[in-house]
């Protein structure tokens, strides 16, 4: 029996069924293909867990797939694979999986709450496994160049749904003092100017020139969206 409350409750399963004309999209799946890549190599064994799943398409796909222990868990949903609680106190054991995802999430904490659900994922994390964690970039290029000619960020979200919005060099310091060694980064969307505005407008219609920049541009610094692949310290 499923449960939402929330922006699902509100929303629908939206990403379920993906808009073409949602500005995150092209974003969305390059992150998709490149998690997915990485889970493909893992043990069929594998404990892995989905913080702040949402709707759990993640979590289904990978179960799809043939992998016998994943769950989710979100503070606005449940199913069948999904708990419906808060990431910030789990009742999950110590040192419980295996790779721990943590996916456009963190974003929505305060400062504060960043640094418990971090201390949480370590705890119930294993010695020897991994966080997959992405985070959108307050300080991504066009970012800098909104601020230095307006003023003005080009936050990632408004403040309400990202309260937690920062540059990702803060980011990347939050994890190391949380306990985590950084093993991969990728960026993703890199914001140049008029190509950016050109992608969010009209990104069903500019997936080649997304995927294009990812290419031969995606400087992680400059990019909207990081994903960090971590194991613990």
């Amino acid at each position: 029996m499923k449960s939402k409350t929330g922006e699902y409750q509100e929303r629908g399963d939206y990403h379920k069924k993906l808009d073409s004309h949602w500005s995150y999209y092209p974003t969305y799946l390059a992150k998709k293909k490149f998690i997915f890549n990485i889970i493909k190599k893992e043990s069929k064994d594998s404990k892995i867990l989905d913080m702040g799943c949402g709707e759990g398409v993640f979590v289904e796909e990978i179960s799809s797939l043939g992998f016998k222990n994943v769950s989710g868990i979100d503070l606005n949903y449940s199913s069948k694979l999904i708990i419906k609680g808060d990431i910030l106190k789990t009742q999950f054991p110590d040192k419980s999986f295996d790779t721990i995802l943590f996916l456009d999430v963190i974003e929505h904490l305060s400062f504060q709450e960043q640094e418990i659900a971090l201390k949480e994922i370590k705890r119930i994390l294993k010695d020897e496994g991994k966080i997959i964690i992405s985070i959108p970039n307050l300080a991504h290029f066009y970012s800098r160049v909104s601020f230095l000619l307006k003023g003005s960020l080009k936050r990632t979200a408004n403040i309400k749904k990202h309260p937690g919005d920062r540059p990702i060099k803060e980011y990347i310091e939050l994890l190391r003092t949380a306990g985590f060694i950084i093993k991969k980064r990728k960026g993703f969307f890199p914001t140049y100017p008029i190509l950016y505005n050109i992608i969010i407008l009209f990104p069903n219609k500019t997936l080649w020139l997304y995927n294009f920049l990812n290419r031969i541009a995606a400087y992680p610094n400059f990019c909207f969206l990081n994903i960090f692949i971590c194991n613990k310290a």
